[in-house]
């Protein structure tokens, strides 16, 4: 119960701010660059984190460190909820990222030092239940506190949650460690520097053109560089580059990179665009959204026990295939459309995210060895935080280019009704090419055989 609150805290405030970005705005006279890194810094920060993170949770304690991540996570929130400006909001929401990675990179290792046998796998699947569920509800959730308590209460809410959460932990978890680790602090603030300044590069391109973002995608790409020469040598490798000799490993990761890029990261323009256009309320807008989270949950609950034993190539490749599919229908969104245009492509979404993620983690660990099984799961997750941050900025730069003054729209105060359609549905369409990419990449690469694990590791 411990470990399923706070993970579900942490992957619901990835997406709870969907529908309350228009209110922000309003609130706080936020730019569309500044909503963005709302969106992104969060992710931004669990990505660039939870490698390193694991690393520190071993040496210091699992559960010491999932205790530090929650209070700093939950100081985060306060801060968030009582922000005077979308700069102190954006300081605080990466925060919250900062104590969300300390909290993600030790769920797994917990779970597996707290159940053993049976147990231990319905453990991991009530866990990995729990993290679709916090994902998947939050532009709903989001929705419901923005309307009816105010977008403030979005972060607030953390709070006695993080309290039950932080006593829970400590009178049911042990505490566990692994000698002989060491933390790559280089390596960490290497892969933080480049994440970091692609994602305000892309961003920035959108808002001061290419040639304003050309000398951060300079330092991104130089940063990259100086992360790989420092994994190549480091002792103790925050990431092993050898894993990436394996095709199939490649092309798993590149596709939960591409998978949250193409099916989440849309999200928060096409409800920009129900709250700003169209007029629905927060509560409105998280409910039309709501045909992806049910057709996943749905096709989760199905397809973990009626696909068991099919290799992941397929239903990983084919549910990207459906992302990707779902997203180019959601492209057909024009000025005179309703909410229910998006209803088909948000369902054919759902099926594919509920066919892909579940078997994702199995993908990965099936073309590595098992012993590095903690710094695959960690690797995949960070490729997937790292896909939604880079998906909103890419997806932003592309919606920004074709609607045209996304400012007022942002901000609550309307917008053209036709250039708006024309952004979203350029939107789309990259991000079903992206979906498209990924599933083929799959299907191509990805050997048909899966190596048989000694233990489940959850969705992530």
């Amino acid at each position: 119960m411990a470990i399923c609150l706070g993970s579900f805290m942490l992957l619901l405030d990835v997406t709870i701010v969907t529908v309350a970005l228009p209110d922000m705005a309003a609130d706080l006279q936020a730019s569309f660059s500044a909503l963005q890194w709302v969106l992104d810094v969060y992710a931004l920060v669990l990505a660039a984190l939870l490698l390193g993170a694991g690393s520190l949770a071993d040496i210091v304690g699992r559960r010491r460190a999932y205790v530090a991540g929650l209070a700093l996570f939950s100081l985060g929130s306060l801060a968030c909820g009582l922000a005077p400006s979308a700069s102190v909001l954006i300081t605080a929401r990466g925060l919250q990222g900062v104590g969300g990675a300390l909290m993600f990179a030790t769920t797994t290792a917990m779970l597996n030092a707290t159940y053993h046998g049976r147990d231990r796998g319905v453990a991991f699947g009530v866990w990995g239940a729990v993290n679709g569920a916090g994902s998947a509800l939050g532009p709903l959730v989001g929705g419901l506190l923005t309307e009816h308590a105010g977008w403030r209460w979005i972060f607030l809410v953390n709070l006695p949650v993080s309290v039950v959460t932080i006593v829970l932990t400590l009178a049911v978890c042990a505490e566990t460690r692994r000698p002989g680790v060491t933390v790559d602090v280089p390596g960490t603030l290497a892969f933080t520097v480049f994440a970091g300044g692609l994602t305000y590069a892309l961003i920035r391109a959108g808002s001061h053109g290419w040639a304003a973002a050309a000398p951060f995608l300079v330092l991104a790409a130089a940063a990259l560089a100086v992360f790989l020469w420092i994994e190549r040598r480091a002792a103790h490798p925050l990431l092993d580059l050898a894993l990436f000799r394996s095709a199939s490993f490649t092309a798993t990761i590149t596709a939960g990179l591409l998978l949250m890029a193409a099916a989440f990261a849309m999200l928060a323009y096409t409800s920009v665009w129900m709250q700003g256009v169209l007029g629905l309320t927060p509560i409105a807008a998280g409910v039309a959204l709501l045909p992806m989270a049910v057709c996943s949950f749905a096709v989760s609950a199905v397809a973990g026990r009626a696909l068991q034993g099919v290799s992941p190539r397929w239903t990983v490749g084919t549910g990207l295939l459906l992302v990707g599919v779902g997203s180019g229908l959601q492209a057909l969104v024009r000025e005179d459309s309703s909410q229910w245009v998006l209803l088909p492509g948000l369902a054919v979404v759902g099926i594919g995210v509920g066919l892909a993620i579940p078997t994702l983690t199995a993908a990965a660990m099936s073309a590595a060895p098992p012993q590095l099984g903690g710094m695959v799961a960690g690797t995949l997750n960070t490729a997937r935080q790292l896909g939604f941050a880079l998906g909103v900025a890419v997806l932003g730069l592309v919606f920004q280019r074709s609607a045209g003054d996304v400012e007022s729209l942002a901000a609550g105060h309307g917008a053209v009704a036709g250039a708006v359609a024309e952004g979203l549905r350029h939107g789309y369409l990259v991000a079903g090419a992206a979906g498209l990419l990924g599933g083929l990449l799959v299907l191509a690469l990805v050997r048909p055989t899966v190596r048989p694990q000694r233990a489940p590791v959850g969705v992530g």
